[in-house]
């Protein structure tokens, strides 16, 4: 369990408390309502984003080069699937970490991402080879 797990346990712990000392059962009532709104919240978040992807092919982006930009370290597998509207291609074996993502857009540009423990921990941009057409006659 990490440290964050632990902290979020501890503040509900505490938020019931004082919601108990203040208000009795009604703060109890109070805080349980606001606590299921905020899964609730999240739980619609996470469906959405994955009825976005189910639209779209498995690892297909619409500019490689634009996903490369956005990307960041410690960003949330969901939160790139967010981005891409997309689920990835799953380049590595079922359950073995690092997980490794690939995204294809029409130009035949990749981005490979690798997560650990559900957050990105590097990406690679990959272009395809430019040919030298010679335009002079």
């Amino acid at each position: 369990m990490n440290w964050q797990k632990i902290l979020t346990l501890i503040a509900a712990i505490a938020l019931g408390a004082g919601a108990w000392r203040t208000g009795g059962w009604a703060g109890i009532a109070l805080v349980g309502s606001a606590l299921v709104l905020w899964f609730l919240l999240s739980y619609t978040r996470l469906i959405t984003i994955m009825k976005r992807a189910a639209d779209r092919p498995i690892g297909y982006v619409g500019s490689a080069v634009m996903l490369n930009v956005k990307l960041r370290p410690k960003l949330s597998l969901m939160h790139v699937v967010g981005m891409t509207r997309s689920l990835g291609e799953r380049m590595s074996p079922e359950g073995v970490e690092p997980e490794i993502y690939l995204w294809r857009d029409p130009g035949n540009s990749k981005v490979t991402c690798e997560f650990v423990g559900g957050r990105l921990v590097r990406w690679q941009l990959e272009r395809p080879a430019q040919t030298e057409e010679s335009g002079e006659v």
